[in-house]
């Protein structure tokens, strides 16, 4: 992992104190859509140009066909790959260069003197053979020697590979440290191997390092909710909060910078945040924003749209598409965007049923609600008894009280829901039912502002 200066740096005014000895990541929720992952793209480039800060943007998840299409439009590179925040092995370890098995014990003395850690002894192809430790020579020599006799010279004259521990554990880089923790606190031992994905040496690592690893540093965009958010998000450092989402917050130990705002798209928020801080993007960050605010404003036809959506995208279109009829420009790429990600026919229902889930609970009531744009409902009416089984399967897999699949019909802004589950938790819908478990919601298009708060509000009356 890249480390950077120990420097603490804030950001003008406009977030938490940050402290630059590692990276940030900054990512937004599971089954990302475009607006999550351009946020990140947006709001990493500002902390890295306006902080100066290690800031590296990242996905928790897949990206979909619309996001893959407005990346490839805009020659913006894909962000890293982080679906668990849990800390690793590679994280602790400690890379000691080993001494092979003939090596005098002397040697390894010295070793251990200058470290102030267990000498590991390793084979000249990178094999862990053993830990020579305090315990391990003293082991040795009460065993093999007379030391009342012995000359001090011969004692450490013997090989390494002869007086070292060699039933020590081993770990890899990529565990997870929290796995392996109860049973580590369960031995009497310190010292441990860390080796690579082929067993080889990397390093070694002790009992104090797992109690205390190092955490991943995080900057939540797009969402705010723990249910969302990447798995072993518990075992990271919160930085900050940047969304447009209802408070579903998260606990933190220290307080940090949580901003939550009346907009249709987190990628508005970052933009103003730029134009703030007097910068100017690229055009593959610029466009990314914009491709961010379009899709989730439903290019500003979505009741969540506001004034402040219009102008950030009229300004990012500027500096994404070229300031010559950058309006124009701007709703043909529209056009192009969604209509990118309303092609379902190579997609399975599986797919359609997980790409945008989100998960959300309501007291004792655990639920989700993915949603899928669509051009034509004709496309994905003849496929509803293949969507229920795959909504059933994952009703069972996630172990929720009830899920639905929002179908959003992006050209004329009707939407269809979907629902599995037990009859009570959809009986009062306010909504005209269609055909079994399939319900008509004309007009409704934001799963944000529209169907959550009336599922909500029907579980919790």
């Amino acid at each position: 992992m890249t480390q950077y200066p120990a420097t603490k740096l804030t950001p003008n005014g406009q977030g938490a104190t940050y402290e630059a000895r590692q990276p940030l990541y900054v990512v937004g929720h599971k089954n990302p859509d475009t607006d999550a992952v351009a946020s990140a793209i947006g709001y990493a480039w500002l902390l890295r140009e306006r902080d100066g800060l290690g800031a590296i943007a990242a996905r928790a998840g897949s990206v979909n066909a619309q996001t893959c299409f407005a990346l490839d439009y805009f020659g913006a590179p894909m962000p890293a790959l982080l679906e668990d925040a849990s800390p690793r092995f590679a994280a602790i370890v400690n890379r000691i260069e080993p001494l092979t098995p003939d090596t005098p014990l002397s040697a390894a003395w010295q070793l251990s003197a200058k470290t102030h850690r267990a000498a590991p002894i390793v084979e000249a192809d990178g094999t862990p053979v053993g830990l020579v430790t305090g315990q391990s020579v003293f082991g040795y020599l009460s065993q093999r020697l007379d030391m009342t006799y012995a000359v001090f010279g011969k004692l450490i004259a013997i090989p390494c590979g002869e007086a070292c521990e060699v039933d020590v554990p081993r770990f890899a880089l990529t565990d997870r440290i929290s796995d392996h923790r109860e049973r580590v606190m369960r031995t009497q031992r310190d010292d441990f191997w860390v080796v690579d994905g082929d067993g080889k040496y990397a390093g070694i690592c002790t009992r104090a390092d797992m109690l205390h690893p190092p955490r991943l540093r995080l900057v939540l965009v797009d969402h705010n909710e723990p249910s969302q958010a990447i798995n072993g998000f518990a075992e990271a450092e919160l930085v900050e909060v940047l969304d447009h989402h209802r408070l579903g917050t998260v606990n933190t130990t220290t307080p940090i910078a949580f901003h939550v705002d009346v907009v249709g798209s987190c990628s508005t928020l970052v933009a103003e945040r730029i134009q703030i801080a007097r910068l100017t993007p690229p055009r593959d960050v610029a466009g990314m924003l914009l491709s961010g605010v379009l899709s989730d404003t439903l290019a500003f036809k979505s009741p969540t749209t506001t004034q402040r959506d219009h102008d950030a995208a009229a300004w990012l279109a500027r500096h994404a598409l070229g300031a010559a009829d950058a309006d124009r420009a701007m709703h043909e790429f529209a056009d192009a965007l969604l209509q990118a990600g309303a092609d379902v026919s190579g997609r399975s229902a599986q797919d359609m049923v997980q790409a945008d889930l989100k998960l959300f609970e309501s007291g004792a009531v655990k639920f989700g609600v993915a949603q899928v744009e669509v051009t034509s409902f004709n496309a994905i009416l003849p496929r509803m008894d293949e969507i229920r089984a795959a909504l059933k399967a994952l009703r069972e897999q996630r172990g929720l009280d009830f899920v639905a699949l929002m179908i959003t019909d992006i050209v004329e802004n009707n939407s269809l829901l979907v629902g599995v589950g037990e009859a009570r938790f959809f009986e009062r819908l306010p909504f005209s039912r269609k055909a079994d478990g399939v319900w008509d919601m004309p007009g409704v298009v934001s799963r944000k502002k529209q169907l959550l708060p009336t599922l909500l509000g029907m579980l919790q009356g």
